[in-house]
């Protein structure tokens, strides 16, 4: 898992009237979650670029007054109209204590169903897991090369090394659903092809005529 790094100055004001002041100057209002108690702290809303547009898993350090905590992204809130960061929740990790955590999912393979014609619908781009930071990948790849038309991954079909998947096992992930080209069978697909041959043989002849 990557790690980045951000710098944070401890929030003195809480409630509703600080973190609109926070966010008239171009700061966050943020939380990281402990084990014991909860860090308030606020950092400039460019701190959190590299965080938010990724589709990979980082391992944040953040820095506050020189303190450095070991944290994961728990939440993001945005704003409905502007999509400004309004507020962002970290949880305190630990190397002996396993973290719970949503990992991005990647896919891998050219799938034989896509390949007859079906397409792919995701219905799942994150799942649950818990694990040590230290085993936690950037994304959970999931392989769909046997995938077949109709038919689809489940999170009981997925197993990580040293991880453990949180989300129903009945959960679907993606499915290859069928279209007008994947429903034609192989007889209904030789049948056109041999039609369409006999058409070009037969065109010449006519053209003589």
């Amino acid at each position: 898992m990557k790690t980045i790094r951000i710098e944070g100055s401890p929030r003195t004001e809480l409630g509703k009237r600080g973190s609109a002041l926070l966010r008239k100057e171009g700061k966050v209002p943020c939380v990281i979650y402990g084990s014991k108690e909860n860090t308030h702290f606020y950092a400039h809303e460019n701190s959190f670029l590299k965080l938010v547009y990724t589709h990979e898993t980082h391992l944040v350090n953040i820095s506050i007054e020189g303190q450095e905590i070991k944290t994961v992204l728990k939440d993001i809130q945005f704003h409905p109209v502007t999509d400004k960061i309004l507020h962002v929740d970290f949880v305190e990790v630990h190397e002996d204590k396993p973290v719970i955590i949503n990992i991005p999912v990647s896919i891998t393979g050219d799938s034989v169903g896509i390949k007859a014609g079906g397409k792919l619908r995701m219905k799942r781009r994150n799942l649950k897991v818990k694990g040590y930071a230290g085993d936690i990948p950037d994304s959970l790849t999931v392989d769909i090369t046997d995938v077949k038309i109709n038919h689809s991954v489940k999170v009981g079909d997925l197993a990580f090394d040293k991880l453990e998947l949180l989300d129903p096992k009945i959960a679907t992930i993606l499915t290859v659903a069928s279209s007008r080209v994947a429903l034609k069978t192989e007889a209904e697909i030789a049948e056109e092809a041999a039609a369409e041959a006999a058409e070009h043989a037969a065109a010449p002849a006519e053209e003589k005529e």
